[in-house]
């Protein structure tokens, strides 16, 4: 297996509520882990939702439906361009912001669509979650966050979240300058930068491995042949 990761894409979602992506906490957070993807020469961008112009629905392009515009489709097709997936959003009242859900439900849209194995459309990615906040709820939100990337076909490796939580109430939200410290909120914090960079490297690691083995083998996961394999509906469960 190659140990080289240069020729890998990662596409980092950021799910701020913030419309400018400068002001965007979780952003900071998101920079760090695709920093460690950048200095293994993978490609990374890291696309603002807010900036773009992506209206609600279970459709693959709402202008079918009659709207205006819609950003989705273009950003979909970078999506699929890309081996590596990370959703980036905040804690607001305790689950993942309005954006991160939007984001999965248009992914969502594209799930029943197959690839050249036959497989779901997400077969053969890898992907991940990062959490800012200032309440309780980051090991929630990830794992809402992963769950439904694996349902529509992503692989997640282990460790695949990282997050960071400022204390309870108002106060310094991740990367704030703090009063008599040179050191901005959360950046020196071990359990955060521990987990950012394993995550990283577990998705790097899972998209080499996927990307040098052709993906995932087509055998009892194509949804038009589940019967030609041995199957759940062929065994007798008494």
């Amino acid at each position: 297996m190659s140990s080289d990761f240069d020729d890998l894409r990662a596409l980092f979602l950021n799910a701020s509520l913030e419309r400018d992506p400068a002001d965007s906490h979780t952003r900071r957070l998101l920079e760090r882990a695709a920093s460690v993807m950048r200095s293994q020469g993978t490609t990374v961008e890291i696309l603002h939702l807010l900036s773009h112009d992506i209206p609600a629905g279970m459709h693959k392009d709402l202008t079918d439906q009659g709207l205006d515009r819609d950003d989705w489709p273009a950003i979909q097709q970078q999506v699929l361009d890309a081996d590596i997936l990370v959703i980036g959003t905040p804690i607001w009242l305790g689950v993942k912001s309005s954006v991160a859900t939007l984001a999965i439900e248009r992914l969502y849209a594209y799930s029943g669509d197959r690839n050249d194995k036959g497989q779901y459309v997400y077969y053969g990615r890898t992907a991940g979650c990062v959490v800012t906040g200032n309440e309780d709820g980051a090991k929630s939100v990830a794992r809402d966050v992963l769950y439904a990337l694996q349902h529509i076909g992503y692989t997640i490796p282990p460790q695949a979240d990282c997050a960071w939580l400022g204390e309870a109430g108002p106060g310094p939200s991740y990367g704030d300058d703090l009063e008599g410290s040179d050191v901005p909120a959360g950046y020196d914090n071990d359990f955060t930068n521990r987990n950012a960079t394993i995550m990283a490297w577990n998705l790097l690691h899972t998209a080499r491995m996927l990307r040098d083995a052709g993906g995932i083998p087509a055998l009892g996961n194509q949804p038009d042949r589940w019967r030609d394999v041995a199957n759940a509906l062929d065994v007798d469960p008494d």
